[in-house]
């Protein structure tokens, strides 16, 4: 072993808890960026496979009912590959034992047709048969299945145009189509599942014999998405066609899309502050340690060891540090990241969800870890490599000492002479006393970063479920109907309030901006389904006009006063003109309200409802659920108890999970920066210690002037690192916010106080082996020290 090699080895395991932490640091940067962006190419690996596996459509739409001869024109559009038509209906479905409300998709397969879109991978039994008697043969989403532990064999009852049908599972499958289960943007594999029947018997059931309702466009390289858009819209517009559209409004596609870019952003902040962190350890921890061998490396020089020679020598201690760090962040992100991918398994449905740790991913983060490392140590490596033999033997130059600026305001009377020493070291070794201050201050802004967002879903599920829902039951109506259905729902039983609204498909333009969504006409003043701001402030419905949530006027480029083109998607599909009256905050999608009778009015129809909500006495909503499922009027019945517990099931476990990892690294940054900071100022200040020592101070006043730096310095940190977390925390809402989702910005005074006990904590922890070092020192061998 070379003489430089032993010699590392012997500084090393000098410095090894030092040097232990900062590999620490290290593998917390490295391990987020693993964790995140391993998560993030796993899921966007396994979607574009299995898109291409299952030939996922480019282009969708609904319509009422048209003739099977108009796929032929369909397939003649410019651009279009592949077109598939289909047959689909959301149906209530009944299991034995549950009261909870279920909707059933029904999906019509032709076994004498296969797919050539959105092709159904079957799981396992067999696919459903065509319909002769008995109970109806059908294939089942696997989430669904697994939420209600169902098995090949089991029947469901469904409730097909008024009719009730049994349908028995014969096999279980997915659908690119259903990666991620809901109904309106929320998580509900229990309340929500996909079933694939016979098309001939779907058919005779609806009376679309040689008829559909869906469809599905593959588009040719190349070709433009907006122009196959409007070819297909031109065709369906005289069968009642709603818009068609692309992937960014497939609801499965955008939910999982935000997803991935939210771990995108996740694996892009963090690190980089963690990182950051690593650097100035490394910075002031090796410059420290490089500094203390000038007599080494005049005695290396002496012997004829040339400057690139100690130079890499040094360069040597840092990557050793670093590939440790590196070695342990890895292993750490790649366990994670695989413990990510699992959640997301149970969220989003694929055949194959395998995690991989890209090659293309180790080599970005070895390569920012080792050059953030080499960046922060090499001017301190340079300047000591660079020394002439006879100047490094010499001890460094002392500094120029002047009295500290509270003594020159004439405040020297105002503290002890410890804290004046404390004060003084800190004033003359600014940088050092910044540097320590944002490192400790960034530990707690990541705190408040992973905590925040269980404030987020606590201010999410009080918005929605607290101000916006204030019914128990949301009713949806298989057909427009007038609003005297709101007595009859008035008079079943254990309700005790009922409010109607009318929803109507349109299609918003502005220019060449435009956006396919819906109206809810509500009453003026809703009570049971509010409209309120994201400042709790509710507001009422226009009579003339359109009220826009934030984000759909952002989209649009529209203002209040503003007129906005509507497209009517119903009836006459007339093309009218209405004014923007305002925008409100929401949290969940991009919505349009205006009072119902002016809709009405607008649609040139009478006083009609298409949604109730109702309130019902409390502990009698299984029994309300249990009765609305024999109404062959009622299409879909949603729980808001039921879908709050959904998303409390799914996001509350995500949370919480994410928020333990943040703290994790962040109590290691602070844990690095306090005792690596600590560790210089004693190795710094051993002398002076070892002095007050001999001079009659107890051990306990010793460690209260080198730790009461460490003190004030965590104490300066608090502040700024509630300022950081909150910058931090809204930076993230910014970047993750989408179209149909604004994570709320709320931090709670409890997260602040989290924030300040964790870091508080680690720096408790890290005085205490500090000062068992101080109680250790070795007073002769330190005073025999050259200065």
């Amino acid at each position: 072993m070379k003489t430089l090699d032993r010699k590392l080895l012997r500084d090393v395991r000098l410095m090894w808890s030092q040097a232990l932490t900062i590999a620490l640091v290290v593998a917390s940067g490295v391990g987020g960026f693993i964790t995140s962006f391993s998560a993030f190419d796993s899921l966007s690996w396994s979607r574009d496979e299995y898109y291409a596996e299952s030939r996922f459509a480019d282009v969708f739409s609904s319509l009422k009912n048209a003739p099977l001869a108009l796929q032929r024109q369909l397939e003649s559009v410019e651009g279009a590959a592949h077109v598939q038509t289909g047959l689909t209906q959301v149906v209530p479905i009944s299991i034995s034992g549950v009261s909870d409300p279920i909707a059933g998709q029904l999906i019509g397969l032709d076994t004498a047709d296969p797919q050539q879109l959105n092709i159904v991978s079957l799981r396992r039994g067999r696919m459903a048969e065509s319909h002769a008697s008995g109970a109806i043969e059908a294939l089942v989403s696997e989430a669904f299945a697994e939420a209600h532990q169902l098995r090949l064999g089991d029947e469901i009852t469904a409730l097909v145009n008024g009719t009730r049908e049994r349908l028995r599972l014969v096999g279980i499958g997915l659908s690119p189509e259903f990666i991620f289960a809901g109904l309106g943007g929320s998580p509900d594999q229990r309340g929500f599942g996909v079933f694939w029947i016979d098309r001939k018997f779907l058919a005779r059931a609806y009376n679309m014999e040689g008829a559909f309702n869906q469809v599905s466009v593959r588009l040719s390289p190349g070709a433009s998405e907006g122009a196959v858009i409007d070819q297909v819209n031109r065709l369906l517009a005289p069968y009642g066609g709603i818009n068609a559209h692309g992937r960014d409004q497939q609801l499965s596609d955008v939910i999982l899309n935000s997803e991935i870019r939210q771990q995108r952003v996740m694996g892009t902040v963090l690190p980089s502050i963690f990182l950051a962190v690593a650097a100035f350890l490394l910075n002031v921890v090796l410059g420290r340690q490089i500094a203390s061998q000038r007599e080494q490396v005049a005695a290396l020089k002496a012997l004829g060891y040339g400057n690139p020679a100690i130079g890499g020598h040094y360069l040597k201690l840092v990557l050793l540090i670093v590939m440790l760090g590196l070695l342990v962040g890895l292993a750490l992100g790649a366990a994670l990241g695989q413990g990510f991918v699992g959640l997301y398994a149970k969220t989003f449905r694929f055949p194959t969800l395998h995690y991989r740790l890209a090659p293309a991913l180790i080599v970005i983060a070895a390569g920012v870890a080792i050059a953030a490392a080499v960046l922060a140590t090499f001017s301190a490596i340079r300047a000591t490599v660079l020394l002439a033999p006879a100047e490094a033997m010499r001890p460094p130059s002392p500094g120029r000492y002047q009295p500290m600026l509270l003594e020159r305001w004439g405040m020297k009377t105002w503290f002890s002479p410890p804290l004046r020493m404390i004060l003084r070291t800190m004033e003359r070794h600014r940088l050092r006393t910044l540097l320590t201050t944002v490192g400790v201050a960034m530990a707690m802004a990541t705190v408040i970063t992973g905590a925040f967002m269980r404030d987020a879903v606590v201010v999410l599920m009080d918005t929605q479920f607290g101000q916006v829902l204030r019914g128990d039951v949301s009713i949806n109506l298989l057909q427009t109907t007038s609003a005297r259905a709101l007595q009859a729902t008035a008079h079943l039983p254990f309700v005790t309030a009922v409010e109607g609204a009318r929803n109507v498909s349109v299609r918003l333009v502005n220019a060449h901006r435009h956006y396919r969504g819906f109206i809810q006409g509500k009453p003026e003043v809703p009570d049971l389904y509010r409209i309120v701001n994201l400042d709790k402030q509710a507001l009422n419905a226009p009579v003339y006009g359109l009220l826009l949530t934030d984000r759909l006027a952002d989209k649009l480029a529209v203002k209040p006063g503003d007129l906005l083109q509507v497209e009517i998607q119903e009836g006459r599909r007339e093309v009218i003109h209405l004014p923007v009256t305002g925008t409100v905050h929401e949290l969940l999608r991009m919505n349009a309200y205006m009072e119902r009778r002016a809709l009405n009015a607008v649609l040139h129809e009478g006083n009609m409802v298409n949604q109730v909500m109702v309130s019902v006495e409390r502990g009698h909503e299984p029994e309300l659920l249990n009765r609305l499922k024999e109404l062959p009027e009622v299409g879909v019945a949603i729980s808001k108890a039921v879908m709050a517990r959904n998303i409390n099931d799914v996001t509350a476990r995500n949370i919480l999970i994410f928020s333990l990892v943040l703290t994790g690294f962040a109590t290691i940054i602070a844990v690095g920066v306090v005792y690596n900071n600590a560790r210089i100022a004693l190795a710094e200040r051993a002398w002076e210690l070892a002095s007050l020592r001999v001079l009659g101070f107890t051990r306990t006043e010793v460690s209260a002037i080198l730790l009461g730096e460490l003190g004030i310095e965590i104490v300066l940190a608090l502040p700024l690192g509630m300022g950081l977390g909150y910058l931090l925390a809204l930076g993230i809402v910014t970047l993750i916010r989408s179209d149909e989702f604004s994570f709320p910005f709320a931090i709670q005074p409890a997260t602040y106080a989290f924030a300040v006990v964790c870091v508080v904590v680690a720096g408790v922890v890290s005085a205490l082996i500090v000062r068992r070092r101080i109680d250790q020192l070795d007073l002769v061998s330190v005073l025999k020290t050259r200065e």
